[in-house]
């Protein structure tokens, strides 16, 4: 990388920190929204790191995981450079809400426009304010509304240089995620920067073992590209090439036998829908050997919705 990292107009040279305001847009009230995006250069030059937690408003744990760093003084690398932005989505963070006011998904609207949506808009400035300047990235995410995740990350195995990362992070699960067309991830990898998608926990709740997690597997990722010396020690990282969720046929109550991060045989009994008058007990079967990494703790489903998450191997 060059002597200087610019972001808006800013330069930024090696050994400093920085926070630089990125304008965004105006409230109704008139008030000015501005993205604060922290970064932290050491004495010697090396890889750029991109940290993004908040991206959906209402997913704290990736927000708390860089909160922790910055607290902690673990995010200044001794090696290279580390950008940090705790919190993508203001406005979804300001509402407790996943999207924008505007009801768009940031992750489904990138590479973004100047003059589109509040969503494109935002998306524009990662893209070219941001993506330009890093090397690497890890997007923090979190499950949804009751939906909660076990602590994974998720690349394309298509590319050998992400699955390397995938593994250096060494989260309790590796799996296989193809690009989502107009994601971060996806736009990101267009321009050949290599992003990790990191999920734990549901949305507004915090995570604490899969807050620690992402903060051991930042330090382990950091190690790895040569930008720290010391980092956690790895765990024994499951690696799965297949996803799928379990889909209930009736809709009732449904009652959970399985646990995030459980491992499953096929035809396990993993739960059951129970109808609220006693007389429906429909048994929820595992099609496949694998491994819970998401739950729904919802107890009242319709048919169809998503129960239980699971990795397998094909």
């Amino acid at each position: 990388m060059p002597e200087f990292i610019t972001i808006n107009k800013e330069k930024v040279g090696l050994g400093e920190r920085r926070v630089i305001d990125l304008n965004i847009a105006r409230l109704p009230t008139y008030t000015t929204i501005d993205l604060p995006v922290l970064v932290y250069r050491a004495q010697e030059d090396g890889p750029v790191l991109l940290l993004t937690g908040g991206l959906h408003g209402d997913e704290i744990n990736g927000i708390e995981i860089v909160r922790r760093m910055i607290e902690r003084d673990i995010v200044m690398p001794e090696r290279g450079t580390v950008i940090a932005i705790p919190i993508v989505n203001i406005y979804g963070f300001i509402q407790n809400a996943r999207g924008l006011p505007d009801g768009k998904d940031i992750n489904r609207s990138f590479p973004g426009a100047k003059g589109g949506s509040l969503a494109k808009l935002l998306a524009h400035t990662l893209m070219n304010e941001i993506i330009p300047e890093v090397d690497y990235g890890i997007d923090f995410h979190t499950g949804g509304s009751t939906r909660a995740n076990f602590p994974q990350i998720r690349c394309t195995f298509k590319s050998e240089r992400g699955l390397e990362l995938g593994k250096a992070f060494g989260a309790p699960v590796l799996m296989h995620s193809g690009l989502i067309a107009r994601s971060f991830r996806s736009a990101a990898h267009k321009k050949g920067k290599e992003i990790l998608v990191y999920e734990t926990g549901e949305s507004l709740r915090y995570d604490e073992l899969g807050i620690e997690e992402g903060i051991n597997g930042t330090q382990r990722l950091m190690k790895h590209l040569g930008m720290i010396k010391e980092a956690p020690q790895a765990n024994d990282t499951r690696i799965f090439n297949s996803s799928t969720w379990i889909r209930t046929k009736n809709a009732g109550l449904f009652i959970t036998r399985a646990e995030l991060g459980e491992s499953f045989n096929k035809r396990q009994v993993l739960g059951s829908i129970k109808d609220p008058y006693g007389e429906l007990n429909s048994r929820v079967h595992a099609p496949h050997n694998g491994m819970v990494i998401g739950l729904n703790n919802c107890p009242v489903v319709n048919k169809g919705d998503a129960l239980i998450h699971y990795a397998y191997n094909k």
